[in-house]
């Protein structure tokens, strides 16, 4: 098996999407996803974009050639008491591809770019159900905060 780890293309998009719905029937919320194709594509490749990504291949894939099987989703995220962070909005290894090390080469990858843009560190979230990316996330000796709580307010 070739894996291939490489920052996303504006062609990636819309595997990037379909493993995005895959992730949210995972989370049991498949109603949540709602942006549109064209507002995704044009936050992470338009003028200004918002979001960058790693993207996982294999060769072959299922179809033969080169296919995406997982991704990596950040933004930066500014902290008033740690300056620049990366947040890490969604990390995803489809099913079929799981168990095979693609995660953590995701990881890796997104850990080397924080050191490299000199951010003071990764966050993310992850729900409190979800024990295997929670073990996932222990390997690298990350930390857990139950005491804050999510907020938000849809617009």
């Amino acid at each position: 098996m070739n894996i291939t780890i490489r920052p996303a293309a504006k062609e990636d998009c819309a595997r990037i999407m379909e493993l995005v719905h895959e992730l949210a029937e995972f989370e049991k919320a498949p109603q949540e996803v709602t942006v549109s194709f064209d507002h995704f594509v044009e936050s992470g490749f338009g003028k200004n974009p918002v979001w960058w990504a790693f993207v996982a291949e294999v060769s072959p894939g299922q179809s033969g050639t080169r296919e995406i099987v997982a991704f990596a989703l950040y933004y930066i995220r500014y902290s008033t008491w740690k300056g620049q962070r990366m947040y890490l909005e969604d990390i995803i290894v489809t099913k079929a591809w799981r168990g095979r090390g693609i995660g953590g080469l995701l990881m890796d990858h997104v850990l080397e770019e924080a050191k490299a843009k000199q951010f003071t560190g990764v966050m993310w979230q992850v729900l409190d159900w979800n024990a295997p990316a929670i073990a996932f996330y222990k390997k690298y000796n990350a930390t857990f905060d139950a005491g804050w709580i999510n907020c938000n307010v849809d617009l």
